[in-house]
């Protein structure tokens, strides 16, 4: 079941404790398109489906990631798309937006999705993996 485009982004801004939705929605866009480039086939689709419609486009139609960015390459990445962020403000910013991304995606997906990913994404998603 898709997720409510004001819904979706009222969660990044409670999370992200972004001033206005605005903000929020500008982080998550930046956030999902390089996420994008890094899933596939059926867990990206299905992603997809649960997303607002505007946010499915968005890491539908990614950049072509050419080697999985490891968690702290993602970040950096993040950083140099978001004007005026830093690794720091960034880290925040991708943890806001991929826990929400966890929560509409549910337990079972956000496992499929964390399989696609290199290590150390858990983190971000607010999911953190038994060692």
């Amino acid at each position: 079941m898709r997720t409510d485009w004001d819904a979706f982004l009222s969660a990044v801004q409670e999370r992200g404790e972004y001033p206005t939705q605005a903000e929020a929605e500008r982080v998550s866009r930046a956030v999902l398109a390089l996420l994008g480039a890094h899933l596939v086939g059926e867990v990206r689709q299905e992603l997809a489906a649960r997303l607002p419609e505007t946010l499915a486009g968005i890491l539908l139609n990614p950049l072509q990631a050419h080697e999985p960015l490891s968690p702290e390459r993602f970040i950096r990445a993040t950083a140099a798309w978001i004007e005026g962020a830093t690794e720091k403000t960034a880290t925040w910013d991708v943890s806001a937006v991929l826990s929400v991304v966890a929560d509409t995606a549910g337990e079972e997906l956000t496992q499929r999705i964390l399989l696609q990913l290199p290590p150390g994404y858990d983190l971000l998603f607010g999911h953190p993996q038994p060692i």
